[in-house]
């Protein structure tokens, strides 16, 4: 599922629309967030980030650089897979963000997750944070 903080419509993993509403109802937010703390400029991405869902994190990730936001940070902590068309997208948006200045961020990997980005030595391109407060600390 991907929420996107600016519109009222995200899209699942499975290609099931549902709003922004009702996904916060099902998931508040974090533990430890600091109220009003702008999160606007947070991608959070969950389930498996394939070759089928890729193109609308692309198109998500666009929607964001288009404002060149100093600090863009995705969420992968939901994110249980990662393929080849997924990482393709990041290093895209990572590209756009860094060549107008900005920092590029991934935060929550989860150990599976985190494992394909250590075999593909991506960890050593991207920051990586914890969590997504970290990053926004950063």
């Amino acid at each position: 599922m991907i929420y996107q903080m600016w519109t009222p419509l995200s899209i699942r993993s499975d290609g099931d629309p549902s709003t922004i509403a009702d996904e916060m109802k099902k998931h508040p937010p974090l533990s430890g967030q600091t109220p009003g703390q702008d999160r606007s400029n947070v991608l959070v991405l969950k389930g498996e980030i394939d070759l089928h869902v890729s193109p609308s994190v692309t198109a998500s990730l666009n929607s964001m650089i288009e404002k060149k936001p100093q600090r863009l940070v995705v969420d992968l902590s939901g994110v249980t897979y990662i393929d080849s068309a997924g990482l393709a997208a990041l290093i895209e948006a990572m590209q756009k963000v860094e060549g107008y200045g900005g920092k590029f961020l991934l935060a929550g990997l989860q150990e599976t997750v985190r494992s394909i980005f250590e075999i593909s030595r991506l960890d050593q391109v991207f920051q990586i944070f914890a969590d997504v407060n970290g990053a926004l600390a950063n």
